[in-house]
């Protein structure tokens, strides 16, 4: 039986970054001889997610677009109250980026097929940054032989 944790370190773009981490999943489901079993992929952090869609430039605009007007970083949350907070006074206002991180999701689970990501031919797995940008971190565990 296989079963191996990796941490993947990702530095994000600023503000809504979808990143496509399918290259560095595919390379250790390759490395450890996996033929049959499955991955999961967590996000480490509350104001980042993971999601299985399409990486193409244009839908990744709309997602940022749709984002922006699902949960508008510029309303009046309760959580950037941060004088009324225990955090430091340079905290980040990013209410909006912990409501979409719930939205969204924090994790994903993958069958792993014939020693690969049984993925759909268009799909990637990207981790969601909402709050960027910043060094961000993604648990990976495949479990199976």
């Amino acid at each position: 039986m296989i079963n191996i944790h990796r941490i993947l370190t990702i530095p994000t773009d600023p503000g809504v970054a979808l990143h496509d981490i399918t290259p560095q999943i595919r390379s250790l489901v390759a490395d450890s001889g996996m033929v049959c079993g499955f991955l999961t992929v967590t996000s480490r952090h509350t104001t980042t997610a993971i999601t299985i869609n399409e990486h193409e430039e244009r839908l990744l605009e709309d997602i940022r677009r749709f984002f922006t007007r699902l949960v508008p970083p510029g309303e009046a949350y309760l959580h950037n109250d941060i004088e009324l907070r225990d955090c430091p006074l340079d905290e980040p206002e990013n209410a909006h980026s912990h409501l979409l991180a719930m939205l969204v999701g924090s994790s994903e689970v993958i069958p792993i097929v014939a020693g690969d990501l049984d993925l759909g031919d268009w799909q990637s797995v990207m981790l969601v940054e909402l709050d960027g940008p910043r060094e961000r971190t993604v648990g990976l565990r495949l479990f199976g032989e």
